[in-house]
This record gives C-alpha cells, structure tokens and sequence, in this order.
C-alpha cells in the first residue's frame, strides 16, 4: 500500500521551511490538493505535533506527522518532503529532521498497517539519508521500491 500512496505527486524534494510546523503544513497542503484530508486535518497534524511534542520522530532525520481520522481524513494518502535545511521538531534523540512523511488514514486499522509496512521499509538505518539526498522524486521513489523487495 505505501508504494501506491507515494507516487511522484505525493513527494516534493528540498523544500525550504523555517521550521517544523512549515513543514507539516507543506506536507499535509499535499494531501489537501488531492483530496485526501482537509485543510483542519492538516491543523490537526500540527497541534498533535505540539501536545506531544517529538513524538513524530520516529527515527533520526525522520518524522511522520498525522492526526486522528476525524479531524478531516477523508482518504487514506502519504506524503513524503525533503527539508534543505533539516529542523528541530523537539526530539533530542532524533532530531533534526530532513524527512516529513506526512500520513492520512480514514480508520485505526489502516493507521496500524500503514504503520506496520512503513516500519518495513525504514528498518534500515541508512534510508533516511539516502531519501533526504535524493535530487529528483524519482530517486527517492527508487529507493522506496527498493526497500520493499
């Protein structure tokens, strides 16, 4: 499923932001141009990110903002933005982020399996470093794929 989620026009590369809530917001403003949540969805993301703030990290360089399902999911979507220049989004251990993979699921049950194949594919330490390097979103793309055999 996140093959199909993460296609060329769900991924924007090197983005210019001054911190970590631009960078939900441009990020989730994907997910919004294709109808998958609204624009409160994409809020939502920002104010789950500073209840608890850190907590998107998931891994160095990386963080997956989302919000629940009823704040404006309407479909399931991924996003996926590289920063050119990474930014703190508060956790010590894993910041700063150079990778924003913004997520959209309509139910619980598809959060954990998005969950469960993303985890899958950034088991290897060095994949966020490599996405975050990636010039064109065919690279990262590549990538993605390569992962997944």
């Amino acid at each position: 499923m996140l093959l199909e989620l993460l296609k060329e026009n769900s991924i924007e590369i090197n983005r210019s932001v001054k911190d970590a809530d631009e960078a939900i917001r441009q990020a989730g403003a994907i997910l919004v141009d294709q109808g998958k949540v609204t624009s409160e969805y994409v809020e939502g993301m920002v104010t789950m990110s500073k209840l608890i703030p850190g907590y998107i990290v998931l891994a160095p360089g990386l963080a997956m903002p989302h919000a629940r399902p009823e704040s404006g999911a309407k479909k399931v979507g991924m996003s996926l933005i590289t920063l050119e220049t990474p930014v703190e989004f508060g956790n010590s251990q894993n910041d700063p982020v150079k990778v924003v993979i913004a997520l959209a699921a309509v139910d619980s049950t598809t959060h954990i399996e998005l969950l469960q194949e993303f985890s899958k594919v950034f088991e290897s330490e060095t994949i966020v470093e490599r996405i975050a390097a990636c010039e064109s979103k065919e690279a990262v793309i590549e990538i993605l794929n390569e992962s997944m055999e």
